[in-house]
């Protein structure tokens, strides 16, 4: 039997470390992991939530909008996003199209994309009213800046993103709005954006004339849309604030590199035409992944060495510093080592 003495000094030296571990955690929530400082690029990841889908509505030709309901859900500003996860899994990202001061349900809206990756034809033939979905977010990198006009840009569902912005101008704001899309039914939200900006709304059915559009000196330029329709705003207005969640197109010079995996005992190339990836997978079939656009994090790896390349829209400096994620991130230098 333990002397009472001992089982004293035991019993008080468990108080002390869970004293202590309280204390540390407080600090740093994610602890034995340091805290992250304040980001300038990038926003630290979000918790998950579980949302009830209470609502699923088409709102255009190919277009669907959810309503997913919550509690004392974090408040977001016009522009932000949420990632969603898929029955399946995947991870896909969608502009908050709602109202941001209700903070009982947040409302997005995707179109059906025929020869996508197969995350919009999920929300719209499977995801159903009553089904809970995990959701995270939201976050922000496209957010409304104070200028003394706007205009605004929007391709078809690209008018997800802007039409709370539109909503939160200030009474007798100076503000346009170029919003093209296919034909009319297919354009989501028309009716309201109409509505609310009368004679500064132009629709327009088919491929718009940017030459057309008139750009006052310090407007501030947002467009969202397909990517064809953005790389031609940006070429016109360089300054051109966009949203995009799908990689923009390659800014080309992209060359081959060693990769190792270090754990694995295994070097391999990563050809200039390839992702690390899919380089990756070649060798290791059940790397995770998801979104394979930069947004979601799942196939974030660690670098043991060399110089990354980063491509993505979602690690923080600190997180940049030893880790990248593989499905859109290269190599600086010639050779890669990862922590796999």
């Amino acid at each position: 039997m333990p002397k009472p003495r001992t089982v004293a000094l035991v019993a008080g030296a468990v108080l002390l470390t869970r004293s202590a571990l309280r204390r540390r955690i407080r600090v740093s929530p994610l602890w034995p992991l340091p805290a992250l400082e304040e980001p300038t690029s990038g926003r630290p990841r979000s918790r998950a939530l579980r949302l009830l889908v209470t609502s699923h509505e088409t709102v255009a030709d190919g277009v669907v909008r959810l309503r997913l309901e919550g509690r004392d859900l974090p408040r977001w500003e016009p522009g932000a996003h949420l990632d969603l996860v898929l029955p399946s899994g995947l991870v896909r990202q969608y502009s908050l199209c709602g109202d941001p001061e209700d903070t009982s349900s947040y409302t997005v809206a995707t179109r059906l994309v025929e020869d996508g990756r197969g995350g919009s034809r999920e929300v719209h033939e499977q995801v159903t009213e009553g089904m809970e979905l995990e959701v995270r977010g939201p976050r922000n990198r496209f957010p409304l800046v104070g200028a003394a006009s706007y205009v605004f840009v929007a391709g078809g569902i690209g008018i997800t993103p802007l039409l709370p912005m539109l909503r939160a101008l200030p009474e007798g704001a100076d503000w346009r709005l170029l919003y093209a899309g296919r034909e009319r039914a297919s354009m989501p939200f028309l009716e309201e954006v109409v509505k609310l900006g009368g004679d500064r709304v132009t629709v327009v059915e088919g491929r718009p004339d940017l030459d057309a559009l008139e750009v006052p000196e310090g407007a501030a330029v947002y467009c969202c849309g397909p990517e064809g329709l953005m790389a031609a705003v940006a070429e016109r207005f360089p300054d051109v604030r966009l949203e995009r969640f799908a990689p923009g197109a390659p800014a080309g010079g992209d060359f081959g590199f060693e990769l190792e995996l270090r754990r694995s005992g295994r070097t391999l190339t990563v050809p200039a035409d390839s992702t690390v990836l899919d380089a990756v997978r070649k060798e290791l079939p059940d790397t995770a992944y998801s979104c394979a656009q930069g947004f979601c994090g799942t196939c974030q790896q660690r670098v043991l060495e060399g110089e990354v390349d980063h491509r993505d829209e979602l690690l923080t400096d600190a997180e940049r510093g030893d880790s990248m994620l593989i499905c859109v991130s290269r190599s600086r230098s010639d050779r890669l080592v990862l922590d796999m």
